[in-house]
């Protein structure tokens, strides 16, 4: 009993060693840059900008394949905010990428739902829930506007609804941005 106890003690231990070091040894390095980038868009993932998501768009300005100014959701003050970090001259947003517009989120009609499920696999944030065959809901405070669910309705049964400029409608800031925009100064 007691020899079991040390073999699998010192398994354990050899094991937890071996994985330390595997940690440390091909540990992924991120660029500040993008970082900061990425914080400063707004997560909306609506892929305007020509890009399935923030995080790649925030990459390819970073490796300037991509211009500041493609983000319609993060509008002039993105822009402004963009050239500000990486020593740009701020530019109006491109209107091939699509218009500012003012915030929104869908709302689903749940008397008109027929659980397709269509709309959950388009959300890229998973701010609609439901289930196959079942009424889907939308978490309004998860929802970021994007209105990517809206095409594959097949029973039109969402609505967008314009929110009122209020600081509660916007995101709440991610952990770590406090602490980004500290480095930043």
């Amino acid at each position: 009993m007691l020899i079991s106890v040390l073999v699998l003690t010192v398994l354990g231990l050899l094991f937890g060693l071996g994985l330390g070091w595997v940690a440390i040894r091909f540990r992924v390095q991120t660029d500040p840059v993008i970082e900061r980038i990425d914080a400063l868009l707004p997560q909306t993932q609506c892929g305007q900008c020509g890009y399935p998501g923030c995080r790649p768009y925030a990459e390819a300005i970073a490796k300037e394949e991509a211009d500041i100014n493609q983000c319609p959701p993060g509008g002039d003050a993105g822009i402004r905010a963009l050239a500000d970090l990486l020593g740009r001259e701020p530019k109006p947003l491109n209107p091939e990428n699509g218009e500012q517009k003012a915030k929104t989120v869908v709302e689903i009609d749940e008397s008109r739902c027929i659980g397709c499920t269509l709309c959950i696999q388009a959300c890229p944030v998973d701010a609609i829930v439901g289930a196959a065959k079942l009424m889907h809901t939308v978490i309004r405070s998860e929802c970021t506007g994007c209105d990517l669910c809206l095409p594959p309705c097949p029973v039109d049964c969402i609505d967008v609804i314009e929110l009122e400029e209020a600081a509660s409608n916007w995101l709440s800031p991610r952990p770590g941005d406090a602490q980004q925009a500290a480095v930043r100064r």
